[in-house]
């Protein structure tokens, strides 16, 4: 409750690691909790580690302008805008949960039939199956360096 009384709706937040299949049209189920977030419109697009990034349309254009307001005259300014911008594709959540991934972009992330879906807060995460499975095993093994790394950063 606010100090008023009345309830505060939390904006959406995307938490969580779920594993869906892609059938052969390229269509993938988003998980129930997430749909509604999702309904008003999403972006997905090229990510970082061979993964793939879903946005909400509204913090796709927060990103997008950012993104866009770099400095052209910087290359890895240039290159990071044409990975995350030129890939992007708008998508819509069907009436069964599912957004259909284009193909350029399930090559990308070498798609095979069984996609991790992984919530980062203000974005999902898309990653195939196997390459999540060595990417997480990698990543809880280094954990301790990891966090001494963080702790540079005040997290």
């Amino acid at each position: 409750m606010g100090e008023s009384g009345e309830n505060i709706k939390l904006s959406f937040m995307f938490i969580g690691e779920y594993k869906h299949n892609l059938d052969d049209k390229g269509r993938l189920a988003i998980p129930a909790k997430f749909r509604n977030d999702l309904a008003k419109g999403a972006v997905v697009t090229r990510g970082l580690d061979n993964c793939l990034f879903l946005y909400t349309a509204s913090e796709w254009e927060k990103l997008a302008e950012k993104l866009a307001s770099l400095p052209i005259s910087q290359s890895d300014s240039r290159a990071f805008a044409r990975l995350m911008l030129a890939g992007a594709m708008d998508v819509s959540v069907d009436k069964q949960g599912r957004v259909v991934l284009p193909e350029y972009l399930r090559q990308f992330a070498n798609f095979k039939k069984t996609v991790v879906v992984a919530g980062l807060y203000s974005r999902l995460e898309l990653w195939d199956e196997s390459v999540w499975e060595d990417y997480k095993s990698k990543t809880e093994s280094e954990s301790t360096q990891i966090a001494e790394r963080m702790a540079e950063l005040g997290i």
